[in-house]
C-alpha cells in the first residue's frame, strides 16, 4: 500500500511532535554511532529525505553534532567517536552501533555490550540523558540474500535485546524499533540490503519523539 508521510498512522505530525516536546531541557544534541546514526538510507516519494537524527535534532531546535560513521563496529565507535562527543558537552546523546557486529557469524554480544556500557557511563557521569536504540531488523529485506537471513535475524534479535536489557539497567531512555509493526515490512528498507528507507526514518523519529515526550511528561 503507498502512502505519503502526512497520511502515515506511524509518523507524527508538526502540531504533535511541538507538544510533546514543548519546554524540554535539551539544548546540545550528540549523537554516536555507526551508519544508523549517520543517516544512510534511500529517499522515497512522499517523504522528507532528512535522516532521522536529523530530524530529531531540528525538532528539539538544539546544537547538533553527529559522529556517526557507516561501517564502524561498536569499539571503533567508542574509540574514534567518544572522546570528541565529550568534548561537544552534550546534554541529550544518542548511542547507536553494534549492527555491524551482529552482521558478522563472530558476532559476541558481550563485547557489543562492554562498548555500548563504556559510552553510556561516560556520558551519563557529565548528567547527559542517553538513548539508546533497538533497530529494525534489517534481516527482512528482501535484498538480503536467503542463506543470511536466519543467522542474521538471530543475531539481530540477540542485540536487540542485549541493548533493551542494557538500557534497564542503566537507565537510559530506549527505542526500541525491533518489534514494531513496520519492522518486517520489506517494504522501509532500501535497495543497499543493509539500510531503512525514508519511511523508515520518519518512523525511528516518531518513537524517538515519543520516548522523549514521555521522559518529559514524567517529569512532571
Amino acid at each position: 500500500m503507498t502512502t505519503v508521510e502526512s497520511e502515515d498512522q506511524y509518523c507524527l505530525s508538526a502540531g504533535e511532535i511541538q507538544s510533546l516536546l514543548s519546554g524540554h531541557p535539551w539544548r546540545h544534541f550528540l549523537v554516536l554511532g555507526d551508519s544508523v546514526a549517520e543517516g544512510l538510507g534511500d529517499p522515497l516519494p512522499g517523504y522528507d529525505p532528512a535522516p532521522w537524527a536529523d530530524r530529531l535534532a531540528s525538532a528539539l531546535q538544539a546544537e547538533y553534532l553527529n559522529l556517526g560513521k557507516h561501517g564502524l563496529r561498536s569499539a571503533e565507535v567508542r574509540a574514534t567517536q567518544l572522546d570528541a562527543g565529550l568534548a561537544f558537552a552534550p546534554d541529550l546523546a544518542v548511542v547507536v552501533c553494534g549492527g555491524n557486529d551482529a552482521f558478522r557469524r563472530d558476532y559476541d554480544p558481550a563485547a557489543v555490550d562492554a562498548e555500548l556500557e563504556a559510552m553510556v557511563i561516560a556520558l551519563q557521569a557529565t548528567g547527559c540523558d542517553v538513548l539508546t536504540v533497538g533497530m529494525f531488523d534489517i534481516s527482512y529485506c528482501t535484498k538480503v540474500p536467503e542463506w543470511l537471513r536466519p543467522g542474521l535475524r538471530d543475531r539481530m534479535a540477540t542485540l536487540a535485546k542485549h541493548t533493551r536489557t542494557l538500557s534497564h539497567r542503566l537507565g537510559t531512555l530506549h527505542v526500541h524499533l525491533t518489534d514494531h509493526p513496520l519492522s518486517t515490512d520489506p517494504a522501509i528498507y532500501s535497495a543497499d540490503g543493509l539500510h531503512g528507507n525514508a519511511r523508515s526514518h520518519a518512523v525511528a523519529a516518531t518513537e524517538a519523539i515519543k520516548v522523549l515526550g514521555a521522559h518529559l511528561a514524567a517529569q512532571h
